[in-house]
């Protein structure tokens, strides 16, 4: 972040937090009235205190991007579970230790588009993953080793999360809010891919489409990598033959198996008029 000082005479925030700090000790200046309100944080704790919160969790990531630069992201979602092809042995199921080939599909793919974000300086196609382990850590794995920047959007959660060692440090984010979470995901997207995973994973890919589909959101290349995967998981032709989606709707995005369909498709892309 920016340092605070501007070219202004008014003494900034930081040297009134640090001068606070320094005052003589006694019992007034010991009570938590006395605290400025921006360094009290069980006043910042406050259940009043939660429209600031969400201000203050949708600005700071939008403000460290902004100054290194980010222009536009590739998101990669996908599960957490998914084992790298070294720990496959580890994997609780059979069918989670099949599904280590999207861990590798996933650094490939992010490798490719790091390559393609290395032409603007790391400003576009940046990847962006939850910055968890799985798929997630295969994401920012493949842009590290493309040698360039990666951004993990983390959260707050009891086991599974925490940040994978490939996310560039000063692009890793932690949450508390998951809907401001998603808004970091898309603010920025010029490309959603999903690769199989479990309930955040559906979670993410279900509201993206959505708002694609009811136009609160801009089209772009949407992409689902296995299909026997998908095509199990959700019975896309009952929804449209049901009459609950559209047939065109089913438009909106594209199944490939490799990182190379993905990439392909992105650069077919044509936004629909």
């Amino acid at each position: 972040m920016k340092d605070e000082t501007r070219n202004h005479p008014l003494r900034n925030s930081a040297q009134d937090a640090q001068a606070a700090d320094c005052c003589p000790d006694t019992p007034q200046s010991r009570a938590p009235a006395y605290r400025l309100a921006f360094t009290d944080q069980d006043f910042m704790m406050r259940e009043e205190l939660r429209p600031v919160r969400l201000q203050l969790e949708l600005l700071k990531p939008q403000l460290v991007m902004d100054e290194r630069g980010v222009e536009s992201t590739v998101v990669l979602f996908g599960g957490a579970r998914i084992p790298a092809p070294e720990a496959a042995e580890t994997a609780r199921t059979p069918t989670l230790a099949g599904l280590v080939k999207y861990y590798t599909e996933a650094q490939e793919f992010a490798r490719i588009m790091t390559e393609r974000s290395l032409i603007s300086y790391g400003r576009k196609w940046v990847v962006a993953t939850g910055g968890g382990p799985g798929v997630m850590e295969a994401g920012n794995r493949g842009a590290a080793e493309a040698g360039g920047q990666s951004i993990g959007l983390n959260i707050v959660l009891p086991h599974e999360q925490a940040p994978n060692a490939f996310v560039t440090p000063d692009l890793c984010f932690n949450f508390h809010y998951f809907a401001i979470r998603k808004m970091h995901f898309l603010m920025r997207a010029a490309a959603i891919t999903v690769f199989p995973g479990g309930f955040g994973t559906l979670d993410e890919m279900f509201e993206s489409l959505t708002l694609i589909q009811t136009r609160r959101m801009k089209p772009v290349p949407f992409i689902l990598f296995g299909r026997d995967w998908w095509e199990s998981v959700v019975n896309w032709t009952l929804l449209s033959e049901a009459g609950v989606i559209s047939p065109e709707d089913l438009n909106l995005f594209h199944i490939v198996e490799t990182a190379e369909e993905a990439v392909a498709i992105i650069d077919a892309w044509k936004a629909p008029v």
